[in-house]
């Protein structure tokens, strides 16, 4: 890692919940929580708790210098809205097979 960047992977505490429009795209009571230096927390979701059959794979790839190449998915309305790392780093190897949206919300539990 860069001097001064850090990048924090932990077991997330809480269930979380993705929600778009009406749908439920994602439920977990496993995620990963990202701490990442200048980027805000993000849940990494296990592929299985996420409605894959929902979303269309992008062409878009991103490359980040920390994690790896990332591949995207959209939805009709929504593109690029979910992020994986199908080979990341090892220094981040724990995110391989999860997935990150950019909205999540977490659930009390019942």
């Amino acid at each position: 890692m860069a001097e001064g960047h850090t990048i924090t992977i932990e077991e997330g505490t809480r269930r979380v919940r993705v929600v778009h429009g009406d749908q439920v795209l994602a439920e977990s009571d496993r995620p990963l929580l990202l701490r990442e230096t200048g980027c805000p927390p993000r849940y990494y979701i296990p592929a299985e708790d996420v409605r894959l059959d929902l979303l269309t794979p992008s062409d878009t790839r991103t490359h980040c210098p920390f994690k790896g190449d990332a591949s995207y998915w959209s939805l009709p309305d929504a593109a690029d809205l979910v992020w994986s790392y199908p080979e990341p780093k090892p220094e981040v190897a724990a995110i391989k097979d999860h997935l990150c949206f950019y909205e999540v919300e977490e659930v009390a539990a019942a």
